[in-house]
């Protein structure tokens, strides 16, 4: 499965014109230490060229970054510097296995 218009019914959207406050995105060419929630554990993660998404132990994906063409998979074009669930892959209940993040989609091996 992958997070494009196609396989996840995102629609591509305009890009929209900076608004004054709009939240900084801030892309680091360094590692960084995020928090997570104290209950996650993390088992797999995987980077883009603006984005991370990591799987839990329990099969759901956290995803933040550069989202301009719904590669955070949030059904939207917004960027976050805080991991947020996917919440699509939860609502159809699926367990995610797999990530592969490129340089602008997310691409995820999930079970039923």
């Amino acid at each position: 499965v992958g997070f494009s218009p196609e396989d996840a019914e995102l629609r591509p959207c305009q890009e929209q014109p900076a608004a004054k406050d709009a939240a900084f995105i801030s892309i680091q060419a360094f590692p960084a230490l995020l928090d997570l929630p104290q209950d996650l554990e993390v088992s797999k993660v995987s980077c883009g060229s603006r984005h991370t998404a990591v799987i839990t132990r329990g099969g759901e994906l956290y995803t933040w970054g550069w989202g301009k063409y719904g590669q955070l998979g949030h059904r939207d074009n917004a960027s976050s510097d805080q991991p947020r669930r996917v919440e699509y892959l939860v609502a159809e209940g699926l367990r995610v296995e797999e990530v592969v993040c490129g340089p602008w989609t997310t691409y995820v091996c999930v079970l039923e």
